[in-house]
């Protein structure tokens, strides 16, 4: 035995300078070599030390000793393309939910953004989505504070160089790490940076409501296609998985066909010199701001256009928030194939936004349907007697990252987005549809569009 342990050491690289070759050579000859390094090689053809599982002993230099155990690399598949994620070895059944391995795309293959106004949006959610992103990256900032952009850069790692004030804008031409602008401004000046954006050679993804009217909108694309540039408006919610799940369930009538479909997105706003109570700026009130969630939603759930359309408007006399825009806003749409919808929206009760879709055998809710986070689905159908009630969950995915991606990717391939400009435009005449049926007191008829997803581009594979 000691003249085995003699020999561990030896292949270890502990050879005596005594020791010859030739005697090396005679232990080898007797077999042993050929177990010991036989065993090393099978460690590292598995990838796995000499000695499987059994522990050892580490001691640091101070002379503390700690359990230890011997290096491990599991098994996996490394593919070639960064947009494939390495595949690691199996380890949970098939049962349990599994977590999805990020493919992030190297940093300097990436999209890079200038992200237009520095306000809620931007701060709390749009820049730290980017550190879930694959595809884009933020590297330019665009505000009316220096201050604040200056301390934002920093937090960011964003150059002082590429920090641009509003006057300053077009200068973005002239920064090659910018390919994209993600406007989040003010409704009212989404179509003027909208324009300046394209003519400075720059992609735009714009939050929406796309702007203030339709003769807005309509310059916005004209300006991006005279540009060559492309035109997308933020609808995140055509790309969060619990919405593409009932938009498929609804589209193979997996509970019949559907009938009617009712949605209301409220929250209790404040501050009533904020922009969002200011007409001018805002364009309108609850409607174009969360409404507009119940109406873009339900046109891509079923893929089709309103015919007609219903509207009431109301707000609470005397009360500041209101003087210029609308707290309430409830309408009803009427679709070629006979579908109902029936929506509300309003600026002054407490947050609540769902949606339902009812079909011959069974409805499908998203209860909360509208919120960043935390969307939750809901489903119910009969079978016989029987009536069953479930609450599928996918695994929940950042809905800004995501559709950011989805823009970078448009991009770097050339292919138009899912939600281009054209999908705002359509948006924009039916709300301004909404608000004329308001102000007369009748239902207001829209031109009927017998194809389905008009105004969007090529559905996007899932994130």
């Amino acid at each position: 035995m000691k003249q085995l342990d003699q020999f561990i050491e030896w292949v270890q690289g502990r050879v005596p300078e005594e020791v010859s070759r030739q005697q090396f050579l005679q232990w080898a000859g007797r077999g042993i070599t050929a177990g010991v390094v036989g065993s090393l090689a099978a460690a590292c053809r598995t990838g796995r030390s000499p000695g499987g599982s059994q522990s050892t002993v580490y001691t640091s230099s101070d002379g503390t000793r700690v359990p230890s155990s011997p290096w491990q690399t599991p098994p996996a598949k490394v593919p070639g393309s960064p947009e494939e994620p390495i595949q690691l070895e199996e380890w949970k059944a098939k049962t349990e939910k599994e977590t999805d391995t990020p493919a992030p795309l190297p940093n300097d293959q990436r999209v890079g953004y200038a992200i237009v106004g520095l306000g809620h949006l931007s701060l709390d959610e749009l820049l730290p989505a980017f550190a879930e992103s694959k595809k884009s990256k933020v590297v330019a900032l665009v505000s009316g504070s220096s201050e604040k952009m200056r301390k934002v850069a920093q937090q960011y790692g964003i150059k002082p160089e590429s920090c641009y004030s509003y006057q300053d804008y077009d200068k973005l031409k002239d920064n090659k790490e910018v390919q994209a602008v993600y406007i989040v401004l003010p409704n009212s000046m989404h179509a003027e940076y909208t324009i300046r954006g394209a003519q400075a050679g720059k992609h735009i993804l714009c939050e929406k409501p796309m702007a203030n009217s339709v003769q807005e909108c309509q310059a916005m694309i004209d300006a991006c296609k005279k540009a060559d540039r492309k035109l997308m408006v933020a609808y995140r919610i055509q790309y969060e998985p619990n919405n593409r799940m009932i938009r498929q369930m609804v589209q193979d009538r997996k509970y019949g066909t559907v009938k009617f479909i009712e949605a209301v997105n409220n929250q209790n706003s404040a501050n009533p010199q904020h922009w969002r109570h200011i007409k001018a700026l805002a364009g309108g009130g609850a409607l174009p701001d969360i409404g507009l969630y119940c109406l873009n939603t339900i046109r891509y759930l079923l893929g089709e256009e309103p015919t007609e359309v219903f509207g009431y408007q109301y707000s609470t006399p005397g009360d500041p928030r209101f003087r210029e825009v609308e707290e309430l806003m409830s309408w009803q749409m009427k679709f070629p194939s006979g579908v109902y919808a029936n929506c509300a929206t309003h600026y002054g009760v407490h947050e609540a936004r769902r949606y339902r879709v009812y079909g011959e055998r069974g409805w499908m809710e998203l209860s909360p349907a509208f919120p960043y986070k935390g969307i939750q689905m809901q489903t119910s159908y009969a079978e016989g007697k029987i009536e069953h009630t479930e609450q599928p969950k996918l695994t929940e995915k950042n809905q800004f990252a995501t559709e950011m991606d989805h823009f970078s990717e448009c991009i770097m391939q050339n292919k138009q987005p899912f939600t281009p400009g054209e999908e705002g435009l359509q948006d924009q005449r039916i709300m301004e549809a909404i608000y004329q049926s308001a102000r007369e007191g009748k239902p207001v008829k829209l031109p009927e569009i017998k194809t389905k997803d008009t105004f969007r581009g090529p559905m996007p594979k899932e994130a």
